[in-house]
């Protein structure tokens, strides 16, 4: 079963080291110090916004029926071997024409600087371990790169040491 990156919303400071770290990781210097002193401006793919008082990250879900890649006029879009749903390194090429950005349920796709290509969580700043940039990043372990059942497992048993904790 794919990994996916999970959100813990209780655990979420606002802080935006996730979204820092994405953007470093898809820098073409590859660091913060080369990418300021290289005058690089890279985007993120994960977003933090404060609904009423939460900060909560939210970036793609790689959906398993993903609208994106139905919507792409140009075949772009496409879900590789590991689940990850991406528009880059296909046989085709994003035209900009912004279909996904549209159908996208969670608005997580937005343009490069240059708009000319559309910009997504394409998992390439996993390390040797696999981990993606904004796990790593995170300092509170609201971000959990993780099996969804194995997740879930750990969910229900927090909840019920919890709920057992006083009888």
């Amino acid at each position: 079963m794919p990994k996916e990156v999970l959100i813990r919303y209780d655990r979420c400071l606002g802080c935006r080291s996730c979204q820092l770290a994405c953007a470093v990781a898809h820098s073409s210097a590859g660091s913060l110090f080369g990418a300021v002193l290289g005058g690089e401006k890279p985007r993120t793919r994960i977003f933090v916004h404060q609904v009423g008082g939460h900060k909560a990250p939210l970036n793609c879900r790689h959906c398993q029926d993903a609208p994106c890649v139905d919507a792409c006029i140009a075949g772009a879009m496409h879900r590789q071997e590991d689940g990850t749903v991406t528009n880059v390194g296909g046989d085709q090429q994003c035209t900009a024409c912004w279909m996904c950005v549209m159908v996208c349920p969670y608005g997580v796709i937005r343009s490069d600087a240059e708009g000319t290509m559309a910009l997504k969580c394409d998992r390439e700043c996993r390390e040797e371990t696999g981990i993606p940039a904004c796990v790593r990043a995170c300092p509170t372990g609201a971000l959990v790169y993780d099996e969804v059942d194995d997740y879930s497992g750990r969910r229900r048993l927090d909840v019920l040491h919890r709920a057992l904790s006083n009888v």
